[in-house]
């Protein structure tokens, strides 16, 4: 049971939210239907399904662990970046 605030709005509540769907910041259109009325999701989106997520889950997985194979971050040989390490414990410090 929702109430409708001064301001004419009105809260879903969670458990019917959950089971249609409906996301802060979804437009809903309100239908006059005889003597009640109608809500529905204005403009839709098709979400993807379970399945679908899944699988676009596992290939960002497996991307990943293709990368960790690969070694992560790799320099190139002969390539300096102009300091040292040591040079960052002694940069911009009084001699």
């Amino acid at each position: 049971m929702s109430k409708v605030t001064s301001k004419r709005q009105v809260t879903i509540p969670k458990a019917i939210a959950d089971r249609y769907g409906i996301r802060a910041g979804d437009d809903l259109a309100f239908i006059a239907a005889g003597d009640g009325i109608r809500v529905e999701v204005a403009g839709a989106t098709e979400r993807p399904s379970s399945e679908a997520r899944l699988e676009l889950f596992d290939a960002a997985t497996a991307r990943q662990r293709a990368r960790q194979r690969a070694g992560g971050r790799r320099r190139r040989a002969g390539r300096s970046r102009g300091w040292t390490r040591e040079q960052l414990y002694t940069r911009g410090r009084p001699g």
